[in-house]
């Protein structure tokens, strides 16, 4: 997956007033917990790449 197509679902997947996924909600009609499994999958995937690019200097 591409780092805009990580950000997706970093921005779908959020949690609503009863603490719940969104985007599970949303797209699958599951009441999941908020982080959900897409959302800590895409947040450790999103925080691997920052740690990469600062090891290895970029920007």
């Amino acid at each position: 997956m591409t780092d805009p197509q990580v950000r997706q679902i970093l921005a779908v997947h959020l949690p609503d007033l009863a603490a719940l996924c969104a985007g599970c909600r949303a797209w699958w009609a599951r009441l999941a917990p908020y982080p959900c499994h897409q959302a800590e999958w895409a947040a450790r995937r999103q925080a691997r790449a920052a740690t990469r690019r600062f090891l290895d200097g970029l920007p």
